[in-house]
């Protein structure tokens, strides 16, 4: 089954379980492995090699009628017997379905348990680039339509490459900014597998001010039928230049300049949660849309109950303690 295949089958599937995702984890050393269940569905797996014990992680997937319960169970009898080939102590899945009572159960029914941990953005922002521009200017915060002409006043431009050496100044100011806000980046080689991976579907934009000062970056993945506001960083000049909004425009722009259906801006916090680790981009992010779309928490498969109990505390203790 081809990708395009799939994603006309599975509109809601996105780039975690495209084979340039697969190819990139390949390059990072991980075992992926790819089932197409008989053309009904797709499921694009990486097994991880964690010091607390091996799990199958299949994000955002897998792809399949979730409302078949004949087919969801005979998928995930696969997925357990893969899963115990590699000698792995559970699969980590985060399906692309809503967070709604009914999905809940589905999950519930195949006999798994909500993760102590996150997988892929389960809170996010969905752009609908089928709108004109004009209707995705009414559609943003009146403070955040603002700040986008702000930055065209101020002469703030917004460029983009893929070439190595911005990949790699991405990855220099992108860990200053972690250090100021306290999140774990992304390594320079996990990057770079990502460019070699997605090739001319990915690309860094850099806002800068007028006299050239870098302001904002962003890491889009994109396609025809979705982008990805994946990774972003920002030097000093953005906490008082709006650098950021006008890279997010110069972006959907050009998304939905290349016949491109949405804009996921990917990732912010659960309603409610003030300490959320995502917290300070929440007001960010939903300023461009109001269309917040909440996906069901990843959940588990246990595997091997002594293995799974290990890991279990060890990743609560950890999202504590990164306010998750």
């Amino acid at each position: 089954m081809t990708w395009a295949t799939i994603v006309k089958n599975h509109p809601e599937a996105n780039f975690l379980q495209s084979p340039e995702y697969g190819k990139m984890n390949e390059i990072l050393g991980d075992k992926v492995i790819v089932e197409d269940f008989d053309g009904k569905g797709w499921a694009q797996m990486i097994v991880r090699d964690a010091k607390r014990g091996r799990y199958l992680e299949i994000p955002c997937g897998p792809l399949i009628d979730w409302d078949d319960k004949k087919l969801t169970k005979k998928v995930f009898a696969k997925i357990s017997e893969i899963a115990e080939k590699e000698k792995c102590v559970f699969v980590r899945v985060r399906p692309q379905l809503l967070a709604n009572r009914k999905n809940l159960q589905i999950l519930a029914d195949l006999g798994m348990k909500k993760s102590p941990m996150h997988l892929a953005a389960e809170h996010t922002v969905v752009i609908d680039l089928t709108k004109t521009e004009e209707e995705l200017l009414s559609n943003m915060r009146r403070q955040t339509r603002y700040e986008v002409r702000r930055a065209d006043k101020l002469g703030i431009t917004v460029e983009k490459s893929r070439d190595k050496a911005i990949f790699e100044e991405f990855h220099k100011v992108q860990s200053e900014t972690a250090k100021r806000q306290n999140f774990v980046p992304p390594d320079l080689k996990t990057l770079l597998a990502e460019r070699e991976a997605f090739g001319d579907n990915i690309d860094i934009y850099i806002a800068k001010t007028a006299e050239g000062e870098a302001v904002a970056y962003g890491l889009i993945i994109h396609d025809k039928h979705e982008g990805d506001y994946y990774e972003a960083a920002s030097t000093a000049l953005n906490r008082k230049l709006p650098g950021a909004y006008a890279l997010l425009w110069r972006a959907m722009r050009d998304l939905k300049a290349d016949s491109c259906k949405r804009f996921n801006l990917w990732g912010i916090a659960p309603a409610g949660q003030p300490n959320h680790r995502y917290a300070g981009v929440t007001t960010f992010k939903t300023g461009f849309s109001s269309d917040v779309v909440e996906y069901v928490p990843a959940h588990d498969l246990v595997i091997s109950k002594i293995g799974y109990l290990k890991d279990y505390i060890v990743e609560t203790a950890r999202k504590k303690r990164r306010h998750l």
